[in-house]
């Protein structure tokens, strides 16, 4: 059963797909940011003074940070090293950030289009430690679309 309107969902409950395949062991996602510009237009209304509108530009893309534990899975691992290495022609693919209630129903949806790897920072490792390995991916995007 899916959330009512006005129900709030669990934070835990998420999931990443590249062009439709899901990301395996996805421990966390970072806040999603996207930046557009704002145009200032002034011009007079009919009586002759000046009147200021606040109009949307150029969308500037965005980011988002997702964190994931290390597997031998190679799909995710290739895309990372084709966007670091630049091939931007199999690099960008469309991403979506899926939310879900406690049932697995996906509730919201975040598309990115155009999204590739622009950072990968490992976390630290210690002797004698026994926890997870985890990888941190930063991965940018030109357009998004919320659903």
């Amino acid at each position: 059963m899916g959330l009512t309107n006005g129900d709030s969902a669990a934070a835990h409950n998420f999931a990443l797909q590249i062009d439709g395949v899901q990301v395996e062991y996805l421990a966390e996602v970072g806040a999603l940011q996207l930046e557009q510009d704002v145009i200032k237009h002034v011009q007079n209304n009919p009586q002759g003074k000046p009147v200021v509108r606040m109009m949307p530009g150029i969308s500037q893309g965005g980011t988002v940070s997702v964190t994931r534990g290390q597997t031998q899975s190679s799909s995710f691992t290739n895309w990372i090293n084709e966007s670091l290495a630049g091939n931007m022609g199999s690099a960008r693919k469309n991403a979506t950030i899926i939310y879900m209630d406690y049932m697995n129903n996906p509730i919201k949806r975040y598309d990115l289009r155009n999204a590739w790897c622009c950072k990968v920072e490992t976390a630290g490792t210690k002797a004698g430690e026994a926890q997870v390995l985890t990888e941190q991916v930063t991965i940018t995007f030109e357009e998004l679309v919320i659903a």
